[in-house]
């Protein structure tokens, strides 16, 4: 066994944001393995103070380019809590739909773009390019469609602008279903069969590891949970929204300017895999038997299959996004107006499903409709500690393969997790002592 390792992983690449591998060893004592977050801390909360109710979303949703969507849904469920704003059924489906195709877009990209360049010891997708033309089409085509469905549905596909409080400024029309119900049927369903399959092929490089660990996200009784349900342990069971802070615990530490959190244990996990893991019987038939297919069973102590549970809810999302289609086109699209109307005012909490985890955000507002207080916890921050702790128990199974074996296998589990380093980075409260 090796005695002493020292690994310096300066601003980890593609991972979005800035983060740092640092383990250390010495006399065979591991003394600090650790993903450093260096991120400056981006205030979001603060800039909502004082915001009316209209603006909390438009602004919450810049906290990512990616799951831009994912934040705006989150921040108009909270508004819709605080305010008293109920929502119709036909809406409830068509944010369906858009937690459908962020999904899509999200997972895709990781899983092509992001995580198959480690399994197959590459540095970027760049040179797929040249020796699989066909699968990098198929990655970009079933990005393109994920990004239509959010151009049609709310207007664009990043920062959306048709999703409002109580509603939508403006809906669909019947012709744009009927479209995008064609080409998931004609071009995403054999495009995820064949990312099942490519996914197969590669799957032998995913590495032999296992730590147990809490995995949380939300749980719905009648559905794979995304965009509504309880909030889901497996250690601890189920909590309603209301209590989101007896289960994120979030604390500072001196190696990240983004919070970590813990709940029955030093840390959990969020994201794909723990949806798998709290919701595997709610997936839809076809999906569950890609999850089998790609040998994904539950439960999965294997952070590395995050991934690998990421292209079984693609497959889950095509085909309830088909589902969602047909119940919006046989009960008829409805021009409604939103309702903006507040009957109360007080604190409004909003939980949803984004890609990488579970999204927690918070608004107290005053009787005018101003934010007096914001809170969001971001996946990627409750995930740091976990990382961390995936970490700590790595390294001593594998300190004495070759270093640039090491750190490779330490870059690839930082990025099984997907991070989004600058969502996570929020506000840190620090306290000056004379």
């Amino acid at each position: 066994m090796k005695q002493n390792l020292d690994i310096k992983v300066k601003h980890l690449t593609r991972v979005e944001g800035h983060g740092n591998i640092v383990v250390n060893m010495k006399s065979g004592k591991l003394e600090k393995a650790q993903l450093e977050i260096v991120e400056a801390p981006r205030y979001f909360e603060a800039m909502l103070k004082g915001r009316n109710f209209h603006e909390a979303a438009i602004i919450t949703s810049r906290i990512c380019g990616i799951c831009s969507l994912g934040h705006q849904i989150t921040s108009l469920k909270a508004t819709e809590d605080a305010l008293g704003l109920e929502v119709s059924k036909q809406t409830v489906l068509l944010r369906k739909l858009l937690i459908h195709g962020a999904l899509i877009q999200s997972n895709i990209l990781h899983a092509y773009f992001l995580a198959a360049p480690d399994f197959l010891n590459i540095g970027s997708v760049f040179p797929l390019i040249n020796t699989h033309p066909d699968v990098v089409v198929r990655a970009l085509r079933m990005k393109r469609l994920a990004n239509d469905i959010g151009d049609i549905i709310s207007g664009r596909a990043v920062h959306p602008i048709t999703p409002v409080p109580g509603g939508f400024t403006k809906i669909p029309v019947e012709a744009d279903l009927i479209e995008i119900k064609r080409r998931l049927i004609e071009e995403a369903l054999p495009d995820v069969n064949a990312t099942v399959e490519t996914m197969q092929a590669l799957a032998g490089a995913i590495p032999n590891f296992n730590r147990e660990t809490e995995y949380i996200s939300l749980k719905n009784d009648n559905e794979y949970a995304m965009y509504d349900g309880k909030i889901s342990s497996t250690d601890t069971g189920l909590y309603p929204d209301s209590e989101y802070l007896k289960i994120t615990n979030e604390f500072i530490v001196p190696h990240s300017s983004s919070k970590h959190a813990k709940n029955n244990r030093s840390s959990y996990m969020v994201g794909a895999l723990a949806r798998f893991n709290n919701n595997h019987d709610k997936l839809l038939p076809k999906a569950a038997l890609a999850a089998a297919a790609l040998g994904l069973e539950a439960p999965n102590y294997n952070p590395y299959m995050n991934t690998i549970a990421q292209v079984v809810e693609v497959a889950h999302a095509v085909y309830d996004s088909i589902n969602i289609i047909d119940t919006l086109l046989n009960d008829g699209l409805k021009n409604e107006k939103p309702n903006q109307s507040p009957i109360k005012d007080g604190t409004g909490i909003g939980v949803t499903e984004v890609p990488r985890g579970i999204l927690f955000h918070e608004y107290s507002y005053d009787r005018q409709g101003r934010i007096m207080a914001a809170n969001c916890i971001i996946p990627t921050g409750q995930n740091l500690a976990n990382i961390d702790d995936d970490m700590k128990k790595l390294v001593p199974e594998i300190v004495d393969e070759p270093k640039e074996k090491i750190i490779h296998k330490l870059e690839m589990l930082v990025r099984a997790y997907d991070p989004c380093i600058s969502c996570s980075v929020h506000i840190v409260d620090v306290e000056f002592v004379d």
